[in-house]
């Protein structure tokens, strides 16, 4: 068995979500070329807190997996696959405490008028 590299899926992780992402055959549309290394690439990102422009060779051109990335989000993708996650019973692979989560001291005033426009989608670049 071939163990992931840092930030990447197991398999059995991988199993668990694969069906529920866009790009498979049969799908309307383009059929993703690989999703487990568009996804990987994703987390990848997300988990080293790295910007999109240092995305390792690897999991392809950084600008085509934020495009998609950024595509799956405002369709929902991403929340689809966390509610699934969130939902399963057998769910031992998702922990938050709050020693992961941290707000800055100055988050909880409520001042500031908060996000324009909604959500922020991860991994999208912040406008000044």
């Amino acid at each position: 068995m071939v163990k992931p590299k840092r930030y990447e899926l197991t398999a059995e992780q991988w199993r668990r979500i694969e069906g529920l992402l866009p790009g498979k055959l049969g799908d309307p549309g383009r059929t993703g070329v690989d999703n487990l290394r568009f996804v990987n690439g994703v987390l990848w990102v997300l988990r080293s807190g790295a910007h999109w422009h240092d995305l390792p060779e690897r999991y392809g051109k950084w600008k085509s997996v934020h495009k998609r990335f950024s595509r799956w989000a405002e369709a929902g993708v991403w929340e689809n696959v966390f509610e699934h996650l969130i939902d399963d019973p057998d769910n031992d692979y998702v922990s938050l405490d709050s020693s992961l989560v941290r707000a800055h001291q100055q988050a909880a005033t409520g001042k500031g008028g908060g996000q324009k426009g909604g959500t922020r989608l991860w991994g999208v670049p912040e406008e000044d």
